[in-house]
């Protein structure tokens, strides 16, 4: 008999509060989901329906002020800030939509900042090869497309070996073709090295990718569906 997967993330009853009295908005209410490691999950919905919020908690950017959300067991709201910033630093990646690049260093250089401080961290330039710019590790962001510097932003997030990858509109600022190529290099990590992605987009079309696709509105998850046959960001239909 084979034993019930683990989940990597618990949420349990996750809600998420912000202002006070008349101003209070309840960005997320009521949320009861699990992650599971390997999996490419898409969250999608409409502006301001709670999946920026979610991803933040998630990440342990910022705690739930209900419910319960545990990575492995472990219940990330009772981390103190100095609990969060290790387990980020050791679990979690980040790609948003603005790719946050320091200008003044190299394509290498950006991604030598996460390798630093990891404890068991990709060599840099095999992390650029990965996501294909093996020959742009010396340029300056301002040398490279936003595609390219995107994609920096990818190497530097997967150069610690995360056990999860966080995207957050990760082809928001960028064209048709070049928001594909960002897609094909997020796909393979996750094919290759097994890791678990969470995508946020608006793009209805980018959820075919996915392995679970998660609708959320009004701070609630709405529907989770999972995908018979998973496309290729060759295949899907923008």
């Amino acid at each position: 008999m084979t034993a019930p997967r683990q989940p990597l993330f618990h949420l349990a009853g996750v809600g998420k509060t912000y202002g006070a009295g008349e101003v209070q908005v309840n960005a997320l209410s009521g949320v009861d989901l699990d992650l599971y490691p390997g999996e490419f999950v898409v969250l999608l919905g409409p502006s301001g329906g709670g999946k920026s919020t979610l991803l933040n908690l998630l990440g342990a950017l910022d705690l739930p002020t209900s419910g319960t959300l545990e990575w492995q067991g472990r219940d990330l709201g009772r981390l103190d800030e100095a609990g969060r910033n290790a387990f980020r630093r050791a679990s979690i990646g980040f790609v948003f939509q603005f790719y946050n690049l320091v200008p003044s260093l190299t394509a290498l250089e950006n991604v030598q900042l996460v390798t630093e401080i990891s404890a068991d961290p990709m060599p840099p330039a095999e992390a650029l090869t990965l996501v294909g710019l093996g020959d742009r590790q010396h340029h300056f962001p301002a040398q490279l497309s936003g595609g390219e510097q995107q994609r920096v932003a990818i190497a530097r997030a997967i150069a610690k070996r995360p056990a999860v990858l966080l995207c957050d509109e990760p082809t928001g600022a960028l064209d048709c073709a070049t928001g594909r190529v960002v897609l094909r290099v997020i796909d393979k990590i996750h094919r290759e090295l097994g890791t678990t992605v969470v995508v946020i987009t608006h793009n209805a079309a980018i959820a075919d990718m996915a392995e679970r696709v998660i609708h959320l509105s009004n701070g609630r998850i709405q529907s989770i569906a999972t995908n018979a046959v998973r496309r290729t960001p060759e295949e899907i239909q923008w």
